[in-house]
């Protein structure tokens, strides 16, 4: 079959990059790594419930419900895999996960091996994750499989004359929690009828960090926020405050245009790549504004500051709350 000869291919192009990409190596290294950590960890007498997401964002739609599942049915335990560094990296010490691993490249013989070993009474692939050799050796087991917070775009394989038999692998899910009405419409024109429409997840998931946030100092100097006053409602913001989460390049260039035309705004901006030759770029793309990075801000130049770049993990749910307009 096609897609198998890819997914070869794929697996050696990924272990000769590996060389030349320090990200790649990680994800290369942790798939190879993988079956290993399962091995030790895996309690062949627990009940798993897998969970997989390809990296950060998708975990962070999921995790509302991984913690509702660990706090109702404190008897299953819950393995959590991710494709990406981006998101093993992050959060490879979830406290919620019994066990947090990378996913092995998805060959048949891979997909055998992993489900042999871990045994999983279901399954819930977050929002893009439709990996055939997995899904249907999962649905040959008779284990249900759900996809959450999924949504579907007509220009889709799934919907094209072409794509009819790579369109197979929607029918090894038992349900779909979708995001919207098209998504609905669309899986319901190839015979797919098991569908409930949710909304997205990360709404569940903003009210949860809403509740749990931290106070970050830098980030109230930077946008002049004073909490004892705000509560009085009298807030001391100098300018409204525009976050932009997990940013690519091409967001990038799309927003930091318009804040470079308004001076009304601060900006804070947080990339989903912090690696410097990133950094760099945004901060070409920004022309005339006093920008800071995190982790070299001081107090005294932060509150005069137009941009803040942050840039490393773990703030960004946090950061939200002193936002008024975020992406």
């Amino acid at each position: 079959m096609l897609y198998n000869i890819i997914m070869y291919a794929y697996q050696a192009g990924v272990a000769v990059y590996s060389r030349f990409n320090e990200k790649v190596k990680k994800m290369w290294t942790g798939e190879r790594a993988a079956f290993g950590v399962l091995k030790k960890q895996v309690d062949p007498n627990a009940k798993y419930i897998w969970f997989h997401a390809a990296s950060l964002g998708e975990f962070e739609q999921g995790r509302p419900l991984i913690e509702k599942i660990k706090k109702e049915h404190p008897d299953y335990k819950i393995l959590l895999t991710f494709f990406s560094p981006s998101g093993y990296e992050v959060r490879k010490n979830y406290e919620q996960a019994d066990i947090v691993t990378y996913l092995p490249i998805d060959t048949v013989a891979n997909a055998r091996k992993f489900l042999r070993t871990v045994r999983p009474i279901m399954a819930f692939f977050i929002k893009y994750e439709f990996w055939y050799n997995y899904l249907h050796i999962l649905r040959h087991r008779n284990i249900p499989v759900y996809s959450v917070s999924s949504i579907f775009r007509p220009d889709q394989i799934f919907f094209r004359p072409y794509g009819k038999q790579y369109a197979a692998v929607l029918k090894c899910f038992s349900h779909f929690f979708v995001q919207n009405d098209l998504s609905k419409e669309l899986l319901a024109k190839i015979g797919i009828n098991d569908v409930t429409v949710v909304g997205d997840t990360r709404f569940d998931r903003v009210l949860q960090i809403k509740e749990a946030c931290k106070h970050l100092p830098l980030v109230e100097k930077f946008i002049g926020y004073d909490e004892t006053k705000s509560a009085e409602g009298n807030t001391e913001k100098q300018r409204p405050v525009f976050v932009a989460g997990s940013s690519w390049l091409p967001d990038e260039e799309i927003f930091i245009k318009y804040f470079n035309e308004h001076n009304d705004w601060k900006l804070i901006i947080a990339p989903h790549v912090i690696a410097e030759s990133h950094l760099q770029q945004i901060l070409q793309l920004l022309k005339g504004k006093k920008t800071v990075l995190y982790t070299e801000a001081a107090e005294a130049e932060i509150a005069d500051a137009d941009v803040l770049v942050i840039n490393c993990f773990g703030l960004l749910s946090s950061i939200y709350h002193y936002g008024d307009v975020a992406t």
